[in-house]
């Protein structure tokens, strides 16, 4: 797969397991595939589920100006933030030199950086780690727990991470989602979920005071080996934040398109 094709595949897979996401925490919510413009809006506290993303392949500086003008439009309209996802390898050359000028002229402000990974690594060997045991997301208790270490993690009020995943049946049911618990205690979380013929990787997230313990890791590797078994999928992909770019490769994802989120300027 090329470079650029891997870059696709990444925004189709935010599009893709977003429409689930959202719509099952607001079945109300704003799902549309607008020219250039996918909206994944919720509108809930939890702002990860309040999305937009550029779909054009190739945009050049003119048509990037007026998608990032429609985008802050789409955003302007609601009532919670949200975040601009931008996948830079689908743009052109020169509408990627000029990024970070025509986002800011459009009204937005950089957030924080992503990189989109992929790797054809299934299956995986039954992981383990020492200090863990893993439990399977299947109670509104296992719910909060996971949305609560989302919040810890990335830095959101617990509400929000509540918002964004109490009393959801998809989580309970369809996403391969676990905890990692120590000293029966939940320390990590990480899920999967079968999109368009692949596994995609969505929360992954561990208690700040846990890091660097392998923690991520295990319970990535665990919702991977459970979501391959119940599907025979053998491609994963995910969208990685800075903290978990070292680690998804050790695994066996590659990276492919560097992701740029922006919110809208104060």
């Amino acid at each position: 797969m090329t470079d650029r094709a891997e870059s696709v595949e990444s925004m189709e897979q935010l599009a893709t397991v977003w429409r689930a996401m959202v719509l099952d925490r607001n079945p109300e919510a704003d799902v549309r595939d607008l020219p250039g413009i996918a909206v994944r809006w919720a509108d809930c506290r939890f702002a990860f589920w309040n999305c937009v993303t550029l779909t054009d392949t190739g945009a050049d500086a003119g048509l990037l100006e007026r998608r990032l003008r429609e985008a802050v439009d789409v955003m302007r309209s609601k009532r919670r933030p949200g975040f601009l996802w931008l996948f830079e390898d689908l743009l052109a050359p020169e509408a990627r030199a000029r990024l970070e000028r025509t986002a800011e002229e459009a009204g937005l402000q950089y957030a924080f950086p992503g990189t989109g990974m992929a790797g054809d690594l299934l299956p995986l060997p039954e992981p383990a780690h020492p200090e863990l045991t893993f439990a399977r997301v299947s109670t509104d208790e296992h719910l909060r727990a996971y949305a609560d270490l989302n919040s810890r993690a990335y830095g959101f009020p617990l509400e929000d991470g509540r918002d964004g995943l109490e009393g959801s049946r998809l989580w309970k049911k369809d996403v391969h989602a676990y905890l990692g618990l120590r000293d029966g205690v939940p320390v990590t979380c990480a899920g999967t979920v079968e999109a368009g013929g692949r596994l995609f990787v969505v929360l992954v997230a561990t208690r700040p005071d846990c890091e660097r313990r392998g923690y991520g890791e295990a319970v990535t590797r665990k919702a991977l080996y459970e979501g391959a078994r119940a599907t025979g999928l053998t491609r994963a992909t995910l969208h990685a934040t800075a903290a978990g770019a070292p680690v998804y490769p050790r695994i066996g994802f590659r990276p492919n398109s560097p992701i740029r989120f922006y919110g809208l300027k104060g």
